[in-house]
């Protein structure tokens, strides 16, 4: 038996007038697709902005269906809506927040964002660095999937 450790590495800005100008740029374009949810069973509004490697951003929101679970998260909107017109650009960032009762909150891709946003790293081979809104303003920056999901789904493509 073989004992491990894992580590995961990320950074936390107090607030978006912290990060650099093109980070807090993707993450204000994440609030604003907030206000397109369609969450009218949740009333939890999630916006995604996807940041792609040629300086395009494709935004989504997450998108409920009385007949759960045919919606999508805001996460995979953006993702796949970022694909069908650009399938030739890796993903390199993506940002997420929340919005409930009037204010932004926090966020973080679901098991399925996550596994999908693993599959975009393997398919370009490079690391998507994930922003995710917390509680009280802060941003939490992630660098590559495999901090947020490290035992997820592998294939070869």
């Amino acid at each position: 038996m073989d004992e491990k450790e894992l580590v995961i590495n990320y950074v936390e800005y107090d607030s978006l007038d912290e990060m650099p100008a093109a980070e807090r740029e993707l993450m204000e374009r994440s609030m604003k697709a907030a206000a397109t949810a369609y969450a009218p069973y949740s009333r939890f509004h999630v916006g995604a902005a996807v940041l792609l490697a040629d300086g395009t951003v494709v935004t989504g929101s997450n998108q409920e269906n009385i007949a759960y679970p045919s919606g999508l998260c805001a996460e995979r909107v953006a993702l796949f809506s970022a694909s069908a017109q650009y399938p030739s650009l890796a993903v390199t960032a993506l940002a997420v927040v929340g919005y409930h009762d009037g204010q932004y909150c926090e966020a973080s891709p679901c098991g399925a964002c996550r596994q999908t946003m693993a599959e975009y790293e393997m398919r370009f081979g490079n690391s998507i660095s994930i922003f995710c809104y917390l509680n009280g303003g802060r941003i939490r920056k992630i660098s590559g999937v495999k901090s947020l999901i490290p035992f997820g789904f592998e294939a070869e493509l």
